[in-house]
């Protein structure tokens, strides 16, 4: 920091000052740009991280709705079954001239309950959808994850590579990239 004639800064302040002006094309620019484009695409990986784990959220609350919904049909198929139930003892029990009633009752349960049944069924397999839908965003997002983990491990190790000024680490530093750029083509392409 400067100001007035008065100077002042930490000794790695000075050191990459020192790198950047007197070796900008040299390993100290190259792992300034290197690492620039690394972070920038950790950003994006990490957005895109972000943005599928809350997908898999929604969808699996949808899944849990349907589920719920489901459910509510199924109870609604017992009561139908109870009453259909009802009407079958009935039927039994009543004197011949109100029989006809109770086989219509029953006719009418049993028609309820196949449309019951149907959209019941109809809850459970969008359930199951939602379900697949958010297992599916969970993986990508496993995948985002493990290309910005990548990618900061690069970063880091170009901070090494700058410091101890070991040119082996640079290729380190590159693969562990290249690592996190597959990582997240993997992630892009839904593998």
């Amino acid at each position: 920091m400067s100001g007035h004639g008065f100077h002042v800064h930490g000794p790695h302040d000075h050191e990459m000052e020192h790198a950047a002006q007197h070796e900008p094309k040299g390993i100290a620019g190259k792992l300034a740009v290197i690492t620039a484009i690394l972070a920038t695409i950790g950003a994006m990986f990490s957005y895109m991280g972000g943005a599928t784990q809350a997908n898999a959220g929604l969808y699996k609350n949808d899944a849990a709705i349907k589920k719920t919904e489901a459910s509510n049909q199924w109870n609604y198929y017992q009561a139908k079954s109870s009453k259909q139930n009802m009407a079958e003892l009935a039927l039994v029990l009543v004197s011949d001239e109100k029989k006809a009633k109770y086989a219509e009752e029953i006719e009418r349960y049993k028609k309820e309950k196949a449309e019951i049944k149907e959209k019941a069924e109809a809850f459970e397999a969008e359930s199951k959808d939602f379900d697949h839908k958010s297992e599916e965003q969970m993986h990508q997002h496993h995948r985002w994850a493990q290309a910005t983990t990548a990618l900061q491990v690069s970063i880091a190790l170009a901070a090494i590579t700058l410091l101890t000024k070991k040119r082996w680490m640079e290729m380190g530093t590159l693969a562990m990239g290249a690592v996190g750029i597959v990582l997240g083509a993997l992630a892009w392409m839904h593998i």
